[in-house]
C-alpha cells in the first residue's frame, strides 16, 4: 500500500488527473487534492470522493509530498510555476505533460529553484487502459529517488536519463509519427469518402501495413482526434518546438497540429459523435466542414 501519510496533489483534473486520483485512492492514499484551471473562475464541482478539488494550485500543492502535473501541453510551464509558489522542500513534482525538452528544462528550473524535486515523465501510451501502470520514461537528477519513493504504487516506469529533456525527446519525436498518422488518415478518409472509395483505400492499406482490422484502427484514430484534437494539437505544437530545438524546420509537425486542431473544430461545430461507426464519423466531419466553408 502507498504510505497513507503521503499527501498528493494533482495539477490538472481532466481525464488523466481523475484516473490517477481514483487509482491512488485505491492504493491507500488518504489525502489527495486537485486543481484545474476550469474551476478557477466558477464554482467547484461536487467532490467525487477521490480528490478534494481546490480553488487554486497553491491550495492543492501546499503540504503535498508528491505532485503530479497533468495539464494540456500549452500549460506545462504555467503549471510548474504555479506549483513552485507553494511547493514544499523536497516535494516531488512529476511532470506528465507532453512538452518539448526546452519547456521541460524551464519547468524543472522553476521547481528546483523553489526547493522541490522535478521529475520529467514521458508518458508512452494512452492513460485510460493503463491508469497508474501507463508506461513512462523518467528523466532528471531526482528520477531514481522518486521511483524508490513511489515503489508501493508499482508504476510501469524506468529512469531513462538523468538529463532533463531526453525522455521527452523520445515521446515527442514519436508523436510526430503517431499523431501524423492520425492526421493523414483523417484527411485521406475524408477525401476517400467524397469519392466513395473508403473501403478500397482501407483494403489497400492492409497490403502495405498488415493490421488485423484497418477499419477498426481507422475508427479509433479518427475518433481520438474528434474527442481530443485540441489536446493533440497542443502536443504537436510542442513536437514542432522539439524539432525546431534540434535546428530543423518543423514543416510536417506544424501541419499535423493544424489538421488535428481543425478536426476538433469541425467536430465541435458539427456535433460529430465520436462513437459513430467509421463511415458515419467521416460523413459527419465532411458535413461539418462543408458548413464552415
Amino acid at each position: 500500500m502507498f504510505p497513507t501519510n503521503a499527501s498528493i496533489a494533482l495539477i490538472g483534473y481532466g481525464e488523466v488527473g481523475t484516473i490517477f486520483a481514483r487509482a491512488l485512492k485505491e492504493k491507500g492514499a488518504r489525502t489527495i487534492r486537485a486543481f484545474d484551471t476550469k474551476y478557477a473562475s466558477r464554482a467547484l464541482p461536487p467532490q467525487d470522493g477521490n480528490a478534494e478539488v481546490c480553488a487554486s494550485a497553491a491550495e492543492a500543492v501546499s503540504g503535498a509530498g508528491l505532485i503530479f502535473s497533468a495539464v494540456t501541453a500549452a500549460e506545462t510551464l504555467n503549471a510548474a510555476r504555479s506549483a513552485a509558489a507553494s511547493i514544499g522542500e523536497g516535494a516531488f513534482f512529476v511532470d506528465l505533460n507532453s512538452a518539448s525538452p526546452g519547456t521541460k528544462r524551464e519547468a524543472a528550473n522553476s521547481i528546483d529553484a523553489a526547493g522541490g524535486r522535478y521529475v520529467e515523465a514521458a508518458v508512452m501510451s494512452s492513460v485510460p487502459p493503463h491508469g497508474l501502470r501507463v508506461p513512462m520514461l523518467l528523466g532528471g537528477a531526482h528520477a531514481a529517488d522518486f521511483l524508490a519513493f513511489a515503489a508501493p504504487l508499482n508504476l510501469s516506469a524506468r529512469v531513462y536519463d538523468t538529463e532533463i529533456g531526453r525522455a521527452s525527446a523520445v515521446k515527442l519525436c514519436r508523436s510526430v509519427l503517431t499523431k501524423g498518422i492520425e492526421a493523414l488518415l483523417t484527411e485521406s478518409l475524408m477525401a476517400a469518402r467524397h469519392y466513395g472509395v473508403v473501403g478500397d483505400v482501407l483494403a489497400s492499406l492492409s497490403d502495405m501495413l498488415p493490421l488485423p482490422d484497418w477499419t477498426k484502427t481507422a475508427n479509433y484514430m479518427v475518433s481520438r482526434t474528434v474527442l481530443h484534437g485540441r489536446r493533440r494539437a497542443e502536443e504537436m505544437r510542442e513536437a514542432a518546438r522539439t524539432v525546431a530545438e534540434a535546428g530543423l524546420e518543423p514543416l510536417m509537425s506544424e501541419r499535423i497540429a493544424d489538421r488535428q486542431a481543425l478536426t476538433f473544430e469541425l467536430a465541435s461545430n458539427g456535433a460529430v459523435p465520436a462513437d459513430a461507426p467509421l463511415v458515419g464519423l467521416i460523413d459527419a466531419l465532411l458535413a461539418a466542414g462543408r458548413k464552415v466553408r
